[in-house]
């Protein structure tokens, strides 16, 4: 079981994994919503340069480079440039990639023997779409082995309380259902509704059932090969605990937390 540990920053707590111990890194508190990624990566590490993306529920992953790129377009490298996507994957080191969340998942990721690293911001549509393994792809294109990885994910709705549409449940279930002519969709939530740590749970609403978008990309990175050492799981709900965490679920409104990690020199 991989520790997770508070810390405090100018009297507020944000959350750490020691998975990623190696790499300055943090799951921000809504406490920490006037800060801006830039700030909080000056604060762990004074020299990273930031990056971060428009996030649009979908599973693009830009390269760090990808951004500066963009930024060069504009014939300004200090205006801020935020393209479309959900993931960010480091090129070099000391820099820092950030995704936002409320409920969605934050996946930081980074690899032991090159010291890269990637954000992701894993809604259920990402998710759906696979984008941790699509980061993990990018990775490996700049080097990196599935056998040196570390994935954390941080708080996120719970699953017993994340109530959503059959038809949701089925898409996102799809994604660790091996691809099969037969498998009707509507069948999908009921076949891993059957296994021992289900990613569907009942519901009373009739049309809909509890969806553990966490689970589902834990089982996702098991199908790549990953092992259960290599992944970490918060023990925190953004739902259940709002004094910590916005949840637009709960709340309604469009407010964020910020969570992020700066890549680190090759060991």
């Amino acid at each position: 079981m991989h520790d997770w540990q508070w810390q405090t920053l100018e009297g507020h707590q944000y959350l750490t994994c020691s998975l990623l111990e190696t790499w300055p890194h943090g799951f921000f508190t809504r406490q920490f919503q006037q800060h801006t990624p830039a700030e909080l990566a000056t604060i762990m590490a004074p020299e990273a340069q930031t990056y971060r993306v428009k996030q649009v529920h979908g599973n693009r992953v830009l390269r760090s480079q990808d951004v500066l790129a963009q930024r060069q377009l504009r014939g300004n490298l200090d205006q801020p440039v935020f393209p479309e996507a959900d993931g960010l994957v480091s090129d070099e080191h000391n820099q820092a990639v950030w995704v936002c969340t409320a409920d969605c998942t934050p996946v930081l990721i980074a690899d032991v023997k090159t010291g890269q690293v990637a954000a992701v911001h894993a809604g259920w549509r990402g998710t759906a779409a696979k984008i941790v393994p699509v980061a993990i792809a990018k990775l490996q294109k700049q080097g990196s082995h599935l056998q040196d990885l570390r994935v954390a994910m941080g708080p996120a709705i719970e699953g017993k309380v994340y109530q959503v549409s059959t038809e949701v449940a089925a898409e996102v279930g799809a994604s660790v259902i091996e691809p099969d002519s037969a498998t009707e969709p509507a069948s999908i939530p009921e076949q891993l509704q059957q296994l021992q740590k289900p990613p569907i749970l009942e519901d009373e609403k009739p049309g809909h059932l509890r969806l553990d978008v966490r689970r589902v990309n834990a089982m996702q990175l098991e199908q790549l090969g990953l092992s259960g050492e290599q992944v970490a799981i918060a023990p925190h709900c953004t739902y259940q605990e709002p004094e910590q965490f916005f949840s637009y679920r709960r709340d309604k409104q469009k407010q964020v937390q910020w969570s992020g990690i700066v890549s680190c020199s090759p060991q």
